[in-house]
């Protein structure tokens, strides 16, 4: 009996808790829109962010939902925003094509390195000595982890400053996360100016260290008639949504880091997973 009386409590017990939980998971279960799994199945399933949401599943979600909008995954194009739109009935929709672009113009014509770096071949590795080795402690290391991460070949290191192929990039944001200087951001394919510079020193400090770094002159926030400049920590942004490419900018900038950009999105009819 001492033992059978244990067994049994301790049955009781297991059966009680059981019952409990089957209880508690239909009471307290929360409900799943079957369709999440099918739309998050028709996205490419690169979890980059750059639409915005937590990954495919996330962005799914709201487009069930109806809190986001279609056509805002760049990896999965045109083809994936139309799978989904038949799929949700929401009609046609225009894909928001974007690409990375490295806002830094610090190539050895325009600045130079301070240090002699010799050890690990890594942004991440060479930004923990003194911030890195290039003059600019903002700038591009020109090491190349963005480079190696990128699995479409759209990167390369030319002249110590990283470049990005539009035509090649699929928006997959890993050269985004890997960059230890926040140096790359996605802006949309049209025709726009761009800031390619992320010096945040005051103007007379940044000159020293590149012949291209933007000083906050404010003279292309005044030409500007469409506000689509702003200054923040003493360098220049371009609102790519009120930006009409007029080019203005583009002129009167002293230090010549404001480039015209001009590469626009792929026709929906040739359009599949370019960015």
């Amino acid at each position: 009996m001492e033992i059978i009386i244990p067994v049994v409590i301790l049955s009781l017990i297991g059966i009680v808790s059981g019952l409990g939980l089957a209880v508690a998971s239909k009471v307290m279960a929360v409900p799943v829109d079957e369709r999440v799994a099918v739309v998050t199945e028709m996205l490419p399933g690169a979890n980059c962010g750059a639409c915005g949401y937590s990954g495919c599943g996330g962005y799914a979600e709201a487009l069930v939902s109806e809190e986001a909008k279609n056509g805002l995954c760049s990896p999965g194009g045109a083809s994936a925003a139309d799978e989904i739109a038949q799929y949700l009935g929401t009609g046609a929709v225009d894909v928001a094509y974007k690409t990375a672009l490295v806002h830094c113009m610090g190539t050895y014509d325009n600045t130079s390195d301070r240090m002699v770096y010799q050890g690990l071949k890594s942004c991440n590795a060479v930004v923990q000595l003194f911030g890195g080795n290039t003059s600019c402690p903002w700038g591009c290391t020109g090491l190349g982890d963005c480079a190696d991460v990128c699995e479409y070949g759209a990167i390369t290191v030319c002249n110590g400053v990283a470049s990005i192929n539009p035509e090649k990039c699929v928006g997959c944001s890993m050269c985004v996360e890997k960059c230890p200087h926040h140096l790359i951001s996605f802006v949309p394919l049209k025709k726009q100016a761009v800031i390619r510079c992320s010096n945040c020193d005051k103007g007379a400090q940044a000159r020293k260290v590149c012949n291209t770094a933007c000083i906050a002159c404010m003279k292309c926030v005044k030409t500007c008639r469409y506000e689509a400049i702003s200054i923040t920590d003493f360098n220049a942004t371009v609102d790519a949504k009120k930006c009409t490419g007029c080019g203005e900018c583009v002129e009167v900038c002293p230090q010549k880091c404001i480039t015209f950009f001009a590469h626009e999105a792929p026709k929906k009819e040739n359009a599949a997973v370019q960015a």
